[in-house]
C-alpha cells in the first residue's frame, strides 16, 4: 500500500519536562506481571531517593498483586532505558540516571506472574 506524506509535521510538544512542574514522567513496568498490561507512567521529582521510590512509591501502583509483598527487592534485577542497571537506593532518581521519559523495568526472582503463571 503506498503512503502519501503531508509534509512536515511540526509541533511544539506538550509533554517536555519543563511542563510537569519539577517532575519528571518515568514509565515503570513490573516484568511478567501481566495483571498490569503496560508500563505506568508517573511524574516523580527528579530529587527523589531510589529507596522511596521502592518504599513508598511501587507499593502504590502494584500492592493490589497478590504477589508484590513476596518481593525481595535486594534480588531484583533492573534495566534502565534498555540498559542493565543496579540502582543505588541512597542517591537520586536523577544520580541515578533516571531522566524524562525514562523506562525503569524490574523483574523479581521467583515470582512470575500470579502464583507463577508466567513461567
Amino acid at each position: 500500500m503506498a503512503v502519501i506524506s503531508i509534509g512536515e509535521y511540526e509541533f511544539e510538544p506538550l509533554d517536555k519536562e519543563e511542563n510537569f512542574h519539577g517532575n519528571r514522567l518515568t514509565y515503570i513496568n513490573w516484568e511478567n506481571h501481566l495483571l498490569f498490561c503496560s508500563p505506568v507512567c508517573l511524574p516523580l521529582p527528579a530529587d527523589m531517593p531510589f529507596a522511596a521510590l521502592v518504599g513508598e512509591v511501587l507499593g502504590g501502583v502494584y500492592a493490589k498483586h497478590p504477589d508484590f509483598e513476596k518481593i525481595k527487592w535486594d534480588e531484583v534485577t533492573w534495566r534502565l532505558d534498555g540498559k542493565d542497571f543496579s540502582p543505588d537506593m541512597e542517591k537520586s532518581l536523577g544520580e541515578n540516571g533516571l531522566t524524562h521519559k525514562s523506562l525503569l523495568r524490574f523483574w523479581t526472582q521467583g515470582l512470575h506472574g500470579i502464583a507463577g503463571s508466567n513461567s
